[in-house]
């Protein structure tokens, strides 16, 4: 796997970012499932069912976007995808970043390696400008991110969900791609 930190590329052996196929599905929907049902990293309330990330997939594909995921010895321990920004025309050329990894695979640069890749497909596909959509759960790690790939504070939208009994804000980050487009 290549991961990039703080601009160099790191290697790290065990692992590849490739991109998502069919038959990672259910694994990606574990994944995410964690994340809907024990926190709020999405406002999703209810894990959508595998058919449905099927769907994504197909989606995604084709519109030209990456679907990858970081697969670790054989198993799929995280992924990540750029989905369009907004459905309105105006708004092709930018796309939204979503990363989520297995819980007991945080903190082993996964996610820089999902998020470099990411970036990179997303350039080649033409997009233009990146956005993370950052759920304030009082961890800095998906903003720090973020951050050393070159994504900067667009704002903070206040109490926009509630999930858990609780409000939470959102973080909003962007970067500037390098992709076509006019």
């Amino acid at each position: 796997m290549e991961t990039w930190r703080r601009g160099r590329l790191m290697q790290t052996p065990g692992t590849i970012v490739r991109p998502a196929a069919p038959a990672d599905l259910p694994a990606v929907a574990g994944i995410y499932t964690h994340y809907v049902v024990g926190g709020v990293a999405t406002f999703e309330e209810t894990p959508p069912p595998v058919a449905d990330w099927r769907s994504r997939l197909d989606d995604l594909a084709g519109r030209g976007l990456p679907f990858l995921v970081a697969e670790v010895d054989g198993e799929v321990a995280g992924y990540a995808y750029a989905a369009p920004w907004r459905p309105k025309p105006a708004y092709r050329h930018t796309v939204e970043d979503s990363i989520y990894l297995a819980p007991d695979r945080t903190g082993r640069g996964l996610g820089g390696a999902l998020l470099g890749a990411l970036v990179e497909r997303a350039e080649r596909a033409g997009a233009r400008q990146m956005i993370a959509v950052i759920a304030d759960t009082g961890s800095e790690a998906s903003a720090a991110l973020h951050r050393r790939f070159g994504f900067s504070t667009a704002g903070l939208l206040a109490k926009v969900g509630h999930k858990h009994g609780r409000w939470v804000d959102t973080l909003l980050m962007q970067r500037e791609l390098g992709g076509g487009g006019s």
